[in-house]
């Protein structure tokens, strides 16, 4: 590895419990080298994804996209690669998303500018930033090796690993960054309309989501369903079709320990979801208390 804290921030986020899938284009591929070729690569990596053609990205996103290399897009990929590592990854383990797509220097000078856009996405954040290079400053070899930077910079931060990050960005280039964070309620509304797991459950029959019971409160809660009852039946009956499971694990609701079997399940659902037992899995306190614990 060229520089020294390039292998130093590897060795950090293989420790880290987090697992991620990477979707990458035109750009960023010695980030992938970095992290592959460095022991504990398969406690991270899951899968890498390197969509190069017009056809094979269309065929990724599902659509032809207005621009191939924007931020939309790079959003888009992020956004897959988490639906895919949330079928890949152990249960229980943290989840990334990587998007990546870059128009970097190539054979023929290109007429607009040099930029690349790069993404993560996890269960409470997005995560983006778009930078635009400064032309004739550096070779097609020397752009990859920067966006590679600051792809392993956006990997370690979404994997909260702590330290500096060194990247040879200049004054002159133009780097912008944007973040939303995403509430438990705003998390459970993805998940209720489509955007991840009920999505992943029809592209992956039999998936299985292991849950808190603070999730399973409002998971069967109608006011998540626009106030209608039905309508959460027939959305959570959809997902049971595909033979979707939850496993729910003992956890603090309103300030009293709950499990499964505290919850009135409808009939027609019971049997997709599944308790953990309390001597394998217990957490007295909710996601977001953990959160605001540890200043996330």
């Amino acid at each position: 590895m060229a520089d020294s804290w390039i292998r130093g921030v590897v060795d950090a986020i293989h420790a880290r419990p987090t697992q991620c899938a990477l979707y990458l284009t035109g750009g960023a591929s010695q980030a992938v080298g970095w992290l592959l070729s460095a022991p504990g690569a398969s406690n991270t990596v899951l899968e890498t994804l390197v969509p190069y053609s017009r056809m094979s990205m269309i065929q990724l996103l599902g659509k032809i996209p207005t621009q191939f290399c924007s931020q939309n897009t790079a959003e888009e990929m992020a956004l897959l690669a988490y639906n895919r590592a949330l079928k890949l990854s152990t249960p229980g383990s943290p989840v990334l998303g990587v998007g990546f797509t870059g128009s970097l220097a190539s054979k023929r000078p290109k007429l607009g500018d040099h930029r690349f856009h790069l993404s993560t996405r996890t269960s409470d954040r997005l995560w983006v930033s778009t930078v635009t290079l400064s032309k004739g400053l550096r070779t097609r070899e020397q752009e990859d090796f920067l966006s590679s930077q600051l792809l392993l910079k956006a990997i370690a931060c979404a994997c909260k690993v702590p330290g500096t990050f060194v990247s040879d960005l200049t004054e002159s280039d133009v780097s912008d960054e944007y973040e939303k964070e995403f509430t438990e309620d705003q998390e459970l509304e993805q998940l209720i309309d489509g955007q991840i797991s009920f999505k992943k459950a029809e592209i992956f029959p039999g998936s299985a989501f292991v849950i808190g019971a603070d999730t399973v409160a409002r998971l069967i809660h109608p006011k998540y369903y626009d106030g209608d009852y039905n309508k959460m039946l027939k959305i959570l009956t959809g997902c049971k079709a595909t033979g979707c499971t939850f496993l729910v694990g003992g956890r603090n609701v309103d300030g009293v320990f709950k499990v499964l079997d505290d919850f009135e399940i409808p009939e027609e659902l019971r049997d997709m979801f599944i308790p953990i037992p309390v001597e394998k899995f217990r957490m007295d306190v909710s996601s977001t208390e953990i959160r605001k614990k540890l200043g996330m």
